[in-house]
């Protein structure tokens, strides 16, 4: 599933990149994607989700490392969060699970087979 086009990063970028750089943007966005929403997202992806793709991967290929802040006196290097790896922003996160039709907020789980019909009981007092 293509969730943007080479054409579209670079254009974004506005800046030369080789194939395999999209590739691995491309492919890490993905991962990201289905970690979080798993196979909810569809062929051709749901509208909204190329834009929050876009914006990862942007920032895959800008600031791989997710530096937050430099100061070049004295070296000192401050990153946005201690884990590693492609990260989704609280607001890529909302976006994302609602342009494939999850709630964001608080919500319940069902793990009951699609085909059951829990028995309905009506009281009455006699």
């Amino acid at each position: 599933m293509a969730l943007f086009s080479e054409t579209e990063l670079r254009t974004l970028l506005t800046r030369p990149l080789t194939a395999d750089e999209c590739t691995l943007a491309h492919d890490l966005t993905a991962d990201a994607f289905y970690g979080e929403v798993g196979e909810r997202l569809t062929d051709p992806p749901q509208r909204g989700v190329k834009s929050v793709a876009l914006a990862v991967a942007a920032r895959i290929l800008t600031n791989p490392a997710g530096v937050r802040s430099e100061q070049a006196g004295g070296m000192l290097i401050s990153y946005a969060d201690s884990e590693t790896g492609v990260m989704l922003s609280e607001d890529e996160r909302k976006r994302l699970r609602r342009a494939v039709g999850m709630a964001a907020g608080a919500s319940s789980l069902d793990i009951a087979p699609e085909d059951y019909c829990p028995p309905v009981r009506v009281w009455r007092a006699q």
